[in-house]
């Protein structure tokens, strides 16, 4: 299988309480990857990313320390699988020459990641499953979030009760105003359906 190799682009609020979406770049591509992911992750991400010291070590800090203490170190994170909407990671990580895999959240493994630098892999089935296209500038669309006027008028449907053609309308949509986190839900709700 051919691998994609990812690199974080942003991080954006979802429209569900306590969650967030994550958005991963291909490299060399409009093709963006959007995960929904909870609080206490998309906070240890951030912390990371924009180099904040917290007070304590906070729980991904404290796994980075252990593996440093006995020598392990996570050499790449690979998104392998999406069932049913959720995505699926495993840690690739060496203590003394030996290699193994160890599988984790996604949004666990993306937190470790940026502690130790590593690259983010996933594979290019999972790109043409789950991935959206975004043309505009998506650094942009995260610092100044729009008004999600269209998909407030769906907001009274949900979208088990919608077709695939209505579906795919609404994706379009939700992308054209920049909406992530709808367009993550929406792109699994029809990829449950047409499996």
């Amino acid at each position: 299988m051919s691998r994609v190799k990812l690199n974080i682009v942003g991080l954006s609020t979802g429209q569900t309480s306590g969650s967030y979406t994550l958005i991963l770049g291909e490299e060399n591509s409009n093709r963006k990857l959007p995960i929904v992911i909870g609080s206490f992750e998309a906070q240890a991400i951030a912390i990371e990313i924009e180099k904040i010291i917290p007070f304590r070590p906070m729980t991904h800090d404290l796994f980075v320390n252990f593996c440093k203490s006995f020598d392990i170190t996570i050499h790449e994170i690979v998104i392998y699988s999406l069932n049913e909407g959720v995505f699926h990671a495993k840690m690739i990580c060496e203590n003394n020459g030996e290699i193994r895999e160890i599988d984790a959240r996604t949004s666990d493994s993306i937190a470790l990641a940026v502690r130790f630098k590593c690259p983010i892999y996933t594979y290019q089935e999972i790109m043409d499953s789950a991935s959206v296209v975004f043309n505009d500038d998506i650094n942009e669309a995260l610092e100044e979030p729009t008004e999600p006027k269209e998909i407030a008028k769906e907001e009274g449907k949900e979208y088990t009760r919608m077709t695939l053609e209505q579906l795919h309308a609404l994706l379009e949509n939700a992308i054209g105003i920049e909406d992530y986190g709808t367009a993550a839900r929406i792109r699994d709700e029809i990829q449950r359906r047409e499996k």
